[in-house]
């Protein structure tokens, strides 16, 4: 790993005990995502047997695919007025980890989310998101895979992404207001994602948000994989997937990697409190879970019940009872969202609040 992260309680929540552990919609189909074989869940989450939420894009193993997960009731999605009551708003999740007082760090570090198509409306998106919660005008750059900015991918529709872009660059806002944050929109394929993590280091972003896994891989089918995360003073974030117990995969299984892993957050009065989302990807990185594939143990890791890399690192909120408000004009406005894609850009932003992204 490059360094060790040091967070300071309480700024990060419980960590990832790798021991524990459909609905209709109007929203446009994906058809541009990555193919692949469907995903067999080995439990099925919470969020699916109970209709709590539903994915955005199509769950396979072995490629790219978001985890955003869009928060329904009784399988039916709803828009919400007032943004409060689609989940915790900025404001909650600030005082819900303790942030309030640092929120005027952070200037001058560049936070990258990294995504697939283009969100044409993302700055607008993001305006309504931050003048909704007083958090200040945003520095929002757009860029392809390749650094430009220009020549973007097709339409986010395509790919399904959508939603999980405005989350990232909502979850970033709400962490870390005074944060510059790059866009980088992706095509497909796993050397767009590659190419878009090596453009981001190039433009200057010193921490790389990724709420996208590639289920049941150690390297995206690419040997080559791992080097796209692995530039010495960049904190590489990734989410571990919303599909319980021994559903993991790459990038999140990385070693060079902060694995980001979920808990539902509770609200009483000013209390919160948090538990462990047992729907959060979590489990060993060896062969029975990375399809032949492992990960050796890193020396920063001394958990006995696992002789590999154990995923996650670190947990934030990602439950769905509730998720946290996200704002999408193409979906009408108001939306909650959950799944670990919240946990791992949110983080981020706190590490840009610290000043850690290069231990």
């Amino acid at each position: 790993m490059n360094g060790s992260l040091k967070l300071v309680a309480p700024l990060v929540a419980a960590l990832a005990l790798a021991a524990c552990n459909g609905g209709t919609s109007s929203m446009p189909a994906a058809s541009g995502g990555s193919q692949g074989s469907a995903l067999t869940y080995k439990a099925m989450p919470q969020w699916m047997s109970k209709h709590q939420a539903r994915t955005m894009c199509p769950q396979v193993v072995g490629k790219p695919t978001c985890l955003a997960l869009q928060v329904q009731k009784g399988g039916v999605t709803p828009l919400c007025s007032p943004s409060s009551s689609c989940g915790f708003t900025a404001q909650q999740l600030e005082a819900a980890y303790d942030i309030t007082h640092e929120l005027g760090n952070g200037s001058g570090t560049t936070v990258a989310v990294i995504e697939a198509g283009d969100l044409a409306a993302a700055s607008t998106d993001l305006a309504s998101y931050r003048s909704e919660y007083g958090l200040g005008t945003g520095n929002l750059t757009k860029y392809n895979e390749n650094g430009q900015q220009s020549n973007y991918p097709p339409d986010c529709t395509g790919y399904g992404w959508c939603l999980e872009t405005d989350l990232d660059i909502d979850m970033v806002s709400a962490a870390c207001p005074k944060c510059n944050i790059a866009l980088m929109e992706a095509k497909g394929g796993i050397s767009d994602f590659e190419a878009a993590e090596k453009s981001a280091v190039a433009i200057g972003a010193t921490i790389l948000s990724n709420s996208w896994i590639c289920y049941g891989s150690a390297n995206c089918g690419d040997s080559n994989f791992p080097n796209y995360f692995n530039t010495n003073g960049i904190a590489y974030l990734a989410s571990s997937g919303d599909a319980a117990f021994d559903n993991i995969g790459a990038p999140s299984v990385l070693d060079s990697v902060i694995a980001v892993g979920g808990t539902q957050l509770a609200r009483s009065g000013s209390t919160y409190s948090e538990t462990i989302w047992n729907d959060a990807g979590a489990g060993c990185a060896d062969s029975s879970n990375l399809g032949g594939g492992s990960i050796s143990k890193p020396s920063w890791q001394h958990d006995p019940d696992c002789s590999n890399r154990t995923d996650a690192d670190i947990s934030l909120e990602s439950g769905c009872s509730p998720g946290v408000a996200v704002y999408i004009g193409i979906y009408g406005g108001w939306n909650g969202v959950c799944g670990t894609s919240v946990a791992s850009p949110f983080t981020a932003g706190i590490i840009a609040l610290k000043g850690n992204a290069s231990s």
